[in-house]
């Protein structure tokens, strides 16, 4: 054995849950069976070692070690040179369809991870050489009740090393892109497959309160549906990363993880915190991480992340139409106080007029920050993100209260919403612009400006500035900071600029970050115990998400059976179609040409969709399955759209097009 020289600090081995289930009645693709089906559970007995490698076949050169595990403080050795190897062999008691995952480091080429059922060959990686850990998967195993399961490691030019086994349940939808540029497909398929990988397997145990200097946790729990958010190395997940991932996990079919992780937080939002929620949850989604916290009174809050969470369960609810988004009193009551008490307790540093605008206590993160930008942080009062999520919150909430079916509620927030933005651009920011506009105030009442990464950031994503100059010019000012020596240095934060720039219709600058972004996944990230850029949730949910919402354009009111189209491709990509994309019960694909062609078929065995198809510009023909339609004009957001609305109905397709 030669271990690598770098030691990592982190506690992985012990948050794989120690006994992942199989399904028993699940189709492939299905995920886990219901938790009425009592038969054994497929069991991972020691997924990080620590017992030795109990049920593992050791060859000649392979073994359990120390010092250099992934987590932990054990894991599996395969010395260098051809011919040694090391196998788990199970059998699985259930049906069902899952991801089997493992962080390797590797000194050489040459070395394996396979995974067979029944002797044959179902996936295998080939492991590059790459001394520190990195995680690889083998995805959607299919599996019967009897089938003998062998997981094995391989050797090669030199040592392998191995630790933190995972199963998770293969995700529910299957969401495929086509294209005529092969990155955005490669990028796709990579990108859903490692974002997978990240669910947990409810009803396994699992720890707590794992962090890097409380490796071994605080005791066990039963996991419920959720997926990583957060750092591999703590047993949670974070509010802020919880709500950028929401939309890439919907597209995968994770709405039962994406409720479950926003009631979670709901719940935690009590008279006793002041209405703000926790900044993360165990992934039992009931105890809060003790890093995080301490008591009532003394732990990690920051207001944006109040605000988005209220904005991402009205996309959730806009996504799924699943009702108990507008029908749970946790989530109503947690929607109301955030918009309502939270502001009225949080709002005492700046006089803001007529509106209300909530605010941090300056004091740092255990206090109640103001901004994301954690480094920013202490001192502020109000700031750009919190501002801009705040808006978008009261959007949210128009929308959920119009679910809900209170119209006069709805038009209140619509109204606070409109007010807050006017606001915003006649008073709040500022007269400047570039780098002169205000994206913040101190506890005095100092306003700030420069650049403020997610305070500046979030200003123009969540649509707060005006359109027109100012914010062209803003965000021109933030891509140059980005691009410059005071750029975003961890990969999560510079995974919000496409998101960004898509929503401001620059989709050539999105699509370089999105490459840009694809690009650097093997790079090491800046958290040595995080392992590449690659493996952090984050990256790959939001490229998801970013192919769909961003390229495709798709805009989903499963409730009313709606949805909405916008071209965005790049320069230079002639068409890109996404495949069975999950709104409502059922899918819908959809594929565009250029700007001026989408066709979109509805998926559905009964129901019809109102199809709003926009094509930016003003366009003299359009279209309609080769029919000519009258001209339709509308603006959304400073931008004119030439637009169409047909009916499709279950099963069937239709096609729009302009032309001038």
């Amino acid at each position: 054995m030669k271990p690598s020289r770098l030691m990592l600090l982190t506690a992985v081995a012990l948050l794989a849950p120690m006994a992942p289930a199989l399904s028993a009645t699940a189709a492939p693709g299905d995920g886990v069976a219901p938790a009425s089906d009592t038969r054994p559970q497929l069991t991972l007995g020691d997924p990080g070692f620590e017992n030795g490698g109990t049920g593992w076949t050791f060859g000649a050169g392979t073994g359990v070690g120390t010092g250099n595990s992934h987590g932990g403080a054990r894991f599996l050795y395969l010395d260098a040179g051809a011919g040694k190897s090391a196998e788990l062999t199970l059998v699985a008691p259930r049906n069902g369809s899952y991801d089997f995952s493992a962080w390797v480091g590797s000194a050489g080429t040459g070395g394996t991870y396979t995974v067979r059922r029944n002797g044959e060959t179902v996936g295998t990686v080939a492991l590059p050489q790459r001394a520190t850990y990195a995680r690889y998967t083998v995805s959607r195993v299919e599996l019967k009740a009897g089938d003998r399961l062998e997981i094995s490691f391989g050797s090669g030019s030199g040592w392998v090393n191995a630790d933190d086994l995972m199963v998770s349940p293969a995700a529910p939808a299957d969401p495929k892109v086509t294209s005529s540029d092969p990155e955005v497909v490669e990028m796709f398929g990579w990108a859903k497959k490692k974002a997978n990988s990240w669910v947990q397997l409810p009803g396994t145990t699992g720890p707590i309160n794992v962090d890097e200097y409380q490796t071994g946790g605080t005791g066990t729990a039963p996991y419920a549906a959720g997926y990583w958010a957060g750092y591999a190395n703590r047993s949670a997940y974070y509010s802020r990363d919880t709500t950028h991932q929401l939309a890439g996990a919907h597209i995968l079919g994770l709405d039962a993880e994406n409720k479950t992780m926003l009631r979670s937080y709901a719940s935690s939002a009590t008279a006793a915190h002041k209405y703000f929620p926790v900044w993360s949850v165990n992934f039992d989604a009931k105890t809060y991480l003790s890093i995080d916290y301490k008591s009532p009174d003394d732990f990690v809050r920051e207001v944006p992340a109040v605000f988005e969470l209220v904005e991402k369960a009205g996309q959730a609810y806009l996504w799924t139409g699943d009702r108990s988004y507008v029908d749970d009193p946790t989530l109503w009551d947690f929607y109301r106080h955030s918009t309502e008490e939270f502001i009225d307790l949080h709002n005492t540093a700046k006089p803001n007029g007529k509106v209300k605008v909530a605010e941090g206590t300056g004091n740092g993160i255990f206090a109640g920050a103001a901004s994301y930008n954690e480094q920013d942080g202490d001192g502020l009062a109000e700031a750009g993100d919190g501002i801009a999520a705040q808006y978008q919150a009261y959007l949210a909430m128009a929308t959920l209260a119009r679910g809900k079916g209170d119209t006069t509620l709805a038009r209140t927030y619509d109204r606070r919403a409109a007010d807050l933005k006017a606001y915003f651009n006649d008073d709040w920011s500022g007269g400047g612009n570039g780098a002169d506009l205000v994206r913040a105030y101190t506890t005095s009442g100092t306003p700030v400006t420069g650049w403020g990464k997610e305070n500046s950031v979030f200003m123009p994503m969540k649509q707060i500035i005006g359109p027109g100059p100012r914010n062209d010019a803003y965000l021109d000012y933030i891509e140059a900071q980005e691009l410059g020596p005071e750029g975003s240095t961890n990969i999560e934060s510079t995974t919000y600029l496409p998101d960004m720039f898509f929503k401001n219709n620059r989709n050539d600058t999105a699509w370089t970050w999105m490459k840009k972004i694809y690009g650097q996944r093997e790079v090491q990230h800046v958290n040595s115990s995080q392992g590449p850029n690659g493996d952090y949730p984050e990256v790959s949910f939001t490229l998801v998400s970013q192919t769909v919402e961003g390229l495709m354009g798709i805009a989903p009111d499963a409730a009313n059976q709606r949805v909405t189209t916008q071209s965005r491709l790049p320069s230079g990509m002639k068409w890109l179609q996404a495949a069975d994309v999950p709104i409502g019960r059922s899918t819908i694909t959809v594929r565009h040409d250029g700007a001026t062609k989408t066709r979109l078929t509805n998926n559905a065995r009964s129901g019809a969709y109102r199809w709003e198809a926009r094509f930016p510009g003003v366009h003299k023909k359009i279209k309609v399955n080769g029919v000519p339609q009258r001209v339709r004009t509308k603006t959304v957001d400073g931008v004119t759209y030439t637009y169409a609305t047909p009916t499709v109905r279950a099963g069937a397709t239709a096609v729009v097009q302009v032309a001038d």
